[in-house]
């Protein structure tokens, strides 16, 4: 008995390792591989990219459960131009505009008919090219928000799984200039009017402009800076941009008020936006008050 009751306790060991191998994930048999979206917040603007960016390759991810694979295999979507129910929108992210226009394939974007998940990983992703002169909107006359939705299908490799709001994402994609996501330690957006004056869509990208130009001016600085807070400085912690304040000020903020300062530039200016506030402060004046 106790040597039958060894060898079962064994197979029992035995069993249990090889399901928590190093995989680091629940594997099934072949037949229940699943398959499903891992991220929710799934939004882009071009807002201050350079007008060189004509398209930009947004990558909707998906993830697997099962078993890895030695080779590629595919898997199967479909795109809808209808939102979900309201029970399942309260339960998936629903980006807040009311405004928005359906988005046309071959026009405002294009998505492969065939996609895969690599061999040897439990990671793929739908690419969507969006077509930046196919966005309509001006800053004067509003931004058009584009939608669709993806919605995960069955095929011989994988089956739609966890719950149906795993299973379809609501993607939105504009050419709009909005103010930046700087959050303060309350989660408040933040855009400080001492240093920068009142929000404005063209002081962003001027000074996005401006930091790009470090790149031949401070190339290290830049890169750690780039890393630090995104190349269109995108995600710059309370606003502050703190050790990098100096160089704020000389290469970025400078520039910045002798060009919005300039009589020669007003004209312009205006004509893009006729309700630019030119009250862009001084960054030296801002640092003999510290």
């Amino acid at each position: 008995m106790k040597k039958t009751s060894f060898i079962a306790a064994a197979a029992l060991a035995m069993s249990f390792a090889a399901s928590c191998s190093e995989t680091g994930y629940m594997t099934y048999a072949p037949d229940d591989n699943g398959i499903y979206f891992c991220r929710d917040t799934l939004t882009f603007s071009f807002s201050v990219m350079s007008t060189d960016s004509t398209t930009h390759v947004m990558d909707v991810p998906v993830k697997i459960m099962g078993t890895l694979s030695d080779e590629d295999r595919e898997f199967s979507f479909q795109i809808e131009r209808q939102m979900p129910s309201d029970s399942l929108q309260k339960l998936i992210y629903v980006p807040k505009d009311s405004s928005f226009v359906w988005a046309e394939d071959g026009v405002q974007y294009s998505i492969p008919d065939h996609v895969i998940i690599p061999a040897g990983s439990i990671y793929g992703v739908i690419p969507i090219t969006i077509v930046r002169a196919k966005l309509d909107g001006n800053y004067a006359d509003g931004y058009t928000r584009y939608r669709l939705v993806l919605r995960l299908k069955q095929n011989s490799n994988f089956t739609p799984t966890l719950s149906e709001k795993d299973q379809l994402r609501i993607i939105q994609f504009d050419n709009a200039i909005e103010q930046p996501a700087w959050y303060d330690y309350k989660g408040d957006k933040v855009w400080y009017e001492s240093e920068l004056g009142m929000w404005h869509p063209y002081k962003m990208i001027k000074m996005v402009e401006y930091f790009h130009a470090l790149k031949d001016i401070l190339p290290e600085s830049y890169e750690k800076m780039a890393k630090l807070y995104g190349e269109n400085l995108e995600n710059v912690p309370y606003g502050d941009f703190h050790v990098y304040k100096t160089i704020m000020r000389k290469y970025i903020y400078a520039p910045m008020y002798s060009h919005f300062n300039d009589p020669s530039n007003r004209e312009m200016i205006l004509a893009m936006y006729p309700d630019f506030p030119f009250d862009f402060p001084d960054p030296f004046a801002q640092q003999g008050a510290e």
